[in-house]
């Protein structure tokens, strides 16, 4: 264990609290809760890091609401823009390594295969707007920082797609998926593990220094599915691991849901540069499902006793 100070914000989200459990033993870690660090108040959050004088800033925290920020656009840009560009400054006051989490919806899904770092980004909702004024007012504060794109997260906790459908099933509701939205499924606990291989050095270093190499990346899953093979692939592993029977879904158009916001239709993000930059080879969505869900049946799978639909 390092003697590295570790500072996650977000600890009432999924991927929060899967950073929390994977940095645990890799030096003194302090998560915060909304309510402990309030982003719709964000020149309060500096005081926040002055107090705790961290090594490593891991920003977890962000206004994910995705169609309710088409009503809230302020709140979510104070949230996902304004906020994360303080951290990043207090960060670089403090000599400290940020690393902010960004998504997907910063491209506007036109593009007919993966996205890269170096494509112009172009959102197509306000929650994509806020994230992309997140990811600039971050790198526009200088510092050592990390901007990480990832897609379609989810985990045993929280709100997310995989608990979602599992609930869906197990109530014998109708399951409709749109089949022609793509990306990259991306367990937290991925992006966790991820997040502390990028972090090795530093950790094992009296610097706090990325040596060079801090930007912005893609960071998800490898490969790429639908939403609607994704879900399949729910039921399959739930059958395969816990004997849960098999529901039937329709896979639908994305125009079959009317919804506030617009999602991007390709949300494939390439991986190549963090593979030639860090070196870091991510988990197949598939092999990473397999996984959360073999930790959610071994813990909570009664919870979803799947019913014949």
């Amino acid at each position: 264990m390092s003697n590295k100070r570790i500072l996650i914000f977000g600890h009432d989200g999924q991927l929060a609290w899967e950073l929390q459990r994977t940095f645990a033993p890799l030096g003194h870690v302090v998560s915060l809760s909304s309510k402990q660090a309030d982003f719709s108040s964000p020149e309060k959050l500096r005081a926040i890091v002055r107090e705790q004088r961290p090594d490593i800033i891991l920003n977890a925290s962000a206004y994910t609401a995705v169609d309710k920020a088409e009503s809230e656009p302020e709140l979510a840009s104070t949230i996902n823009g304004t906020a994360p560009g303080i951290l990043a400054d207090e960060a670089r006051r403090a000599k400290a390594i940020f690393v902010h989490y960004s998504t997907d919806y910063v491209f506007d899904g036109s593009k007919m295969s993966a996205y890269t770092e170096f494509d112009k980004p172009h959102p197509i909702s306000t929650y994509g707007w806020t994230k992309l004024a997140g990811d600039e007012a971050v790198q526009s504060a200088g510092g050592e920082h990390l901007v990480l794109r990832t897609s379609w997260v989810y985990s045993t906790r929280g709100s997310n797609f995989l608990l979602t459908m599992l609930r869906m099933a197990a109530e014998g509701r109708a399951l409709q998926v749109v089949n022609d939205q793509f990306g990259a499924p991306t367990s937290a606990a991925s992006l966790a593990r991820a997040t502390a291989s990028l972090l090795a050095l530093p950790l094992a270093q009296p610097m706090n220094s990325l040596n060079g190499k801090g930007g912005v990346y893609n960071l998800c899953n490898a490969g790429a599915t639908s939403w609607y093979d994704f879900a399949c692939d729910i039921f399959e592993l739930a059958h395969k691991l816990a004997g849960r029977p098999k529901p039937s879904i329709t896979h639908v158009p994305s125009s079959a849901f009317i919804r506030p916001a617009k999602r991007p239709r390709n949300s494939q993000l390439s991986l190549n540069r963090i593979e030639q930059v860090f070196g870091l080879k991510m988990p197949h969505w598939h092999d990473a499902l397999e996984s959360v869900m073999r930790e959610l049946f071994a813990t909570s799978g009664e919870r979803f006793h799947l019913r014949v639909a």
